[in-house]
Formats: C-alpha cells, sequence, structure tokens
C-alpha cells in the first residue's frame, strides 16, 4: 500500500471565528475540508491561530481583575493555553463528528495543549509589536503600564493597546507524544496560536509573555513530523504580487529563490502575508521533496491536487 501523504496544516482565524457561536459554526465548515483530505488518502495533522480568542481571554482575565483587586494577573502565556484548550475542543468534537458522518471509526482525534521554547534573546523581545486585547484610553493606559508593566502602544488612532513579542519558535516540547500520536494514525491538533511561549530555565519552563506567529510554529512542526506538504490556509486562494493593485499578478507555482526575490522587492505585506510567505520558503527549502502551499480553507484538496493555491518547492 502507498505511503500516505503527510499534511500539517496552518488554519488562520478567519477558519475559527471571532465569538464562541461564530466558532463553533466555523468548524463544523473547517472540520469538513479537513476531511475531505483525510478521504483523499493523507495523514493529517491541525495547527490553528488564536488571535481573536486569546484577546477575549485576555479581555475577560482583565475584567475579572478590576471587579475583584484580589484576583492576581493571568500571564499572558496563561491566556494562550486557555485558548488552545477551548478551541480544541470545539475543533477536535467537529472532526470527531465528520469523520463519523462519512463512516470512518478509525481515526482517533486529540489536542495536544502544547508549549514552544522560545529564546530569551530573541531581539523581538526587545522590540514587542504584537497587538492584542482592546482599546484604552491614554490614562488607562498609564495606569497598566505603571500596575503591570505592560507596553501600552496607540493603535490607529482608535486608542492604545497592549503590545507584546512575537518571537520565533525554537523547539516544540511535546513533540515526541505528538509525534508517537500521529504515527499512531490520530488526527491531532497542536500547536494551537504558535504554542504557549516557554523559555527554559535549567528544568523550568516559564511561560513568556509573547505570542508566537502560529505560520513559523506550524512549519517547525511540519518539519519535525517529516511532513510531505505545509498547508497555509488564509484569506485568499493564492498569493499575489502587487495585491490589490491594477499589476496584481496571482501566482501558483513559485520556487525559493523566486518567492525570496519577490520577498526583497516587497510584494508581502508584514504581519499579513509575508510570514506565511517565509514559513512557505523555510518548509520548501529544508528538504527535498517538501511542498508548501497556500490557499484558502475550501480550496485544499483542490490544492494538494495541484488545481488551485500557491505551491513553493526547491
Amino acid at each position: 500500500m502507498a505511503k500516505k501523504k503527510r499534511i500539517v496544516i496552518a488554519l488562520g482565524g478567519n477558519a475559527l471565528g471571532n465569538t464562541l457561536p461564530e466558532q463553533m459554526a466555523a468548524v463544523k465548515i473547517t472540520a469538513k475540508a479537513i476531511v475531505d483530505l483525510i478521504e483523499e488518502g493523507c495523514e493529517v495533522v491541525v495547527a490553528h491561530g488564536n488571535g481573536p480568542q486569546v484577546g477575549m481571554v485576555n479581555n475577560a482575565m482583565i475584567a475579572l481583575m478590576h471587579e475583584d483587586p484580589q484576583q492576581p494577573n493571568t500571564p499572558l502565556s496563561v491566556c494562550v493555553a486557555m485558548s488552545q484548550a477551548y478551541i480544541g475542543y470545539d475543533l477536535q468534537n467537529a472532526l470527531r463528528e465528520e469523520l463519523l458522518n462519512r463512516n470512518i471509526t478509525d481515526i482517533p482525534v486529540a489536542t495536544m495543549i502544547t508549549q514552544v521554547r522560545v529564546d530569551p534573546d530573541d531581539p523581538a523581545f526587545q522590540t514587542p509589536s504584537k497587538p492584542i486585547g482592546k482599546f484604552f484610553s491614554r490614562e488607562q493606559a498609564d495606569a497598566m503600564e505603571e500596575k503591570y508593566h505592560y507596553i501600552m502602544k496607540e493603535d490607529a488612532g482608535r486608542g492604545y493597546r497592549r503590545v507584546v513579542a512575537s518571537p520565533k519558535p525554537v523547539e516544540i516540547i511535546e513533540i515526541g507524544t505528538i509525534r508517537t500520536m500521529v504515527d499512531s494514525g490520530d488526527l491531532v491538533i497542536a500547536c494551537g496560536g504558535g504554542g504557549i511561549p516557554v523559555i527554559r530555565e535549567n528544568n523550568h519552563l516559564r511561560g513568556a509573555s509573547a505570542v508566537i506567529d502560529k505560520d513559523f510554529a506550524s512549519c517547525l512542526l511540519a518539519k519535525e513530523l517529516d511532513a510531505d506538504y505545509l498547508i497555509i490556509l488564509t484569506a485568499v486562494e493564492q498569493v499575489a504580487l502587487n495585491y490589490g493593485t491594477p499589476a496584481e499578478k496571482w501566482l501558483s507555482d513559485v520556487s525559493v529563490e523566486e518567492a525570496k526575490q519577490y520577498i526583497s522587492e516587497g510584494h508581502f505585506a508584514p504581519g499579513s502575508m509575508l510570514p506565511k510567505v517565509q514559513a512557505a520558503i523555510d518548509f520548501a527549502e529544508s528538504k527535498p521533496g517538501r511542498t508548501a502551499l497556500i490557499t484558502l480553507l475550501e480550496k485544499s484538496r483542490d490544492a494538494v491536487q495541484g488545481r488551485t493555491g500557491t505551491t513553493f518547492h526547491l
């Protein structure tokens, strides 16, 4: 029997919704696209973002502190862990239901609460830039900086938000367990929200006040699992040059060298398409035969079959 293609899917926030009711509806659609790939004979591992969700958790914890002064500040790493668990809860149940609806009864589904080690000397810690949570007035922001030592910055004229570091992932702590589960045929959800950021201090793992880009974490996961494909799902069917301009050009097949050239020419927006393309390049050049794809969720099956999406290869 032919070896199954191993795929790591990186789900964008658009695949999960912004509220609990939205998420419960969104994961049903997401599950259908993922199980489509399983029916194609693929072995799938799922990673996902948590931008709206971790902000919601963070806001709830801040509200709790305001309501009860005895409640301590909840570290951002704990907020990431909370978001991993409740997203995983909805996603794994939707996947299990979709599998059973198609009479696939031999694939267990499980969420791995995943810690991802970052380097304390990563330059990102010196220049926090990732906004999270709600907007505050200047007076509220000053008070939070003094009380909680947050870094608060004005965001697009709408008020002040907390900004945190976004360091690169170095090591997936639970990779051995994840690999064992995947090798035994489980459908695993891991590295949610880029993983819980931790710093190693001897044998202790200390939570870091940061968020890890889920595309970079998914790339590391795919490499560690020796995947054949990394599929980064986003809001467009293909990557474009000169996006949103009259000279817009959609890309279907891109070599690593071409992609690096496009980056040097400034075609991809930081914080949007740029990290996705960087992660795709990293995976595609990590080993011969590895392929990265960027496309829409509902087009993932077509992308694996070569009918759409943007493919990155050596």
